[in-house]
């Protein structure tokens, strides 16, 4: 295990961090881009479609992990040690109770089995009870740690569907099978957290903290996943199923970059303006560089993320990265705001998402270039104003900083731990 005791004399060691967590990325994403590839060459192009909103809608209820994950990051970097437990409990009470009301509606709206909203409700509880110990790992910069603790989580939440996919469980296997490995990667992760200590005397977790990070991290993934509830509302089987192939360009673009909001979030929480400028460029490069790949081999793009019946829909293709990529720009702001103490961080996603929505109702066409394209003008106008918000609000309370200064100077403690 080694540290760093000066953030900024820590390159090996943040160089070693950002590795793992990378690597960490990679797998996260590379499984779930393998559900909807199995599914495209396991299931017929209506539980295609399915299946890509079951995880459309797991993702969005599973935002309440990421909420966590981040409230936790924040307070235990500015705060210290700080009990979890009770908000914890909190948030997933609270998540079980809106899936036990959300997915019935969303189930006959969306035209969903009973059985694939019940597995999918147990995988997404699973999931945001894990956001604890992802945060509190994040939090006090151990992240190597953090970085097996994706991972584990990661083959918890798709391994188990892929592995139901691969052989031939369907739908609703593929579903069963990534609910019980949810459930038992918690115990994994509990272990891999230990060491992590409490301090009695740190300020507590507020439980409104916790919601106003989840409450933003929500708005963030229905804005970015609108326009694939949408299309499985306006669009026919056929073109509906090639929407969700096309969305796993914009899941790529959009979560290609993750470690760097994962490593600079610590930072941002003691509203360091270089690391934000920091972030962004290179948020913006990965983004430059996937719409680059995806207008000059867009019909290879399709054919590798749904197989050569949809290599046709590859024109479009710069639709889906470039929305996916300008949300990645999106998600580093509001993490910024959250970090910030902003008030009513999420207000500008919601307002987009009202927009489109209305936008996709009334006025856009019901094919898949013009959902697409309404989806980009709205990526484009959210990132905007969001990035307004972000460079004229206040830096975090002084108070917190200097707590922050405190802990991590104080002798036998580390600016990162890459344990």
């Amino acid at each position: 295990m080694g540290r760093e005791s000066d953030g900024r004399s820590g390159a090996g060691g943040l160089g070693t961090a950002g590795f793992a967590v990378t690597l960490a990325g990679v797998f996260v994403n590379g499984l779930a881009y393998v559900v909807p590839v199995l599914g495209a060459r396991h299931l017929d192009a209506a539980e295609l479609s399915a299946l890509a909103t079951l995880l459309a809608l797991g993702s969005i209820g599973g935002v309440a992990s990421t909420g966590l994950q981040i409230a936790v990051a924040v307070h235990r970097a500015r705060h210290g040690r700080a009990p979890t437990g009770r908000p914890t409990l909190m948030t997933v009470a609270v998540t079980a109770a809106l899936l036990a009301v959300g997915l019935p509606v969303a189930a006959v709206q969306l035209r969903l089995t009973a059985t694939a909203v019940l597995l999918l409700g147990v995988l997404t509880v699973a999931v945001v009870a894990a956001g604890r110990w992802l945060g509190e790992l994040q939090g006090d910069q151990r992240f190597l740690r953090l970085a097996g603790g994706m991972a584990l989580l990661a083959a918890g939440r798709y391994g188990g569907m892929v592995a139901g996919l691969a052989l031939g469980g369907g739908l609703s296997g593929s579903l069963l099978a990534g609910a019980v490995t949810s459930v038992l990667v918690l115990a994994l992760l509990v272990r891999l957290n230990r060491g992590a200590g409490i301090d009695p005397v740190a300020p507590k977790l507020a439980t409104r903290t916790v919601l106003t990070a989840g409450a933003a991290t929500l708005a963030m993934l229905v804005v970015s996943y609108a326009d694939l509830l949408l299309a499985r509302r306006f669009l026919p089987a056929d073109a509906s199923g090639a929407y969700a192939v096309g969305t796993v360009l914009t899941k790529g673009a959009l979560w290609a970059p993750q470690v760097v909001t994962v490593i600079a979030l610590p930072r941002l929480a003691r509203g360091d303006r270089r690391t934000l400028v920091a972030a962004l460029t290179l948020v913006a490069a990965s983004g430059a560089a996937l719409v680059l790949a995806a207008t000059l081999a867009g019909g290879l793009a399709f054919r590798l993320a749904g197989g050569p019946a949809y290599a046709d829909e590859g024109r479009h293709a710069v639709l889906f990265a470039g929305a996916g990529a300008l949300y990645a720009l999106v998600f580093v702001l509001i993490n910024a705001r959250v970090a910030a103490a902003a008030r009513w961080p999420s207000a500008p996603l919601w307002s987009s998402t009202v927009a489109f929505v209305l936008a996709v109702a009334t006025v856009v066409p019901h094919t898949l270039p013009g959902i697409a394209g309404a989806a980009l003008v709205t990526s484009a106008v959210t990132a905007l104003i969001t990035g307004m918000l972000v460079f004229l609000q206040k830096p975090p309370p002084r108070s917190a900083s200097t707590r922050l200064a405190a802990t991590v100077t104080a002798p036998g403690n580390g600016t990162l731990r890459t344990e």
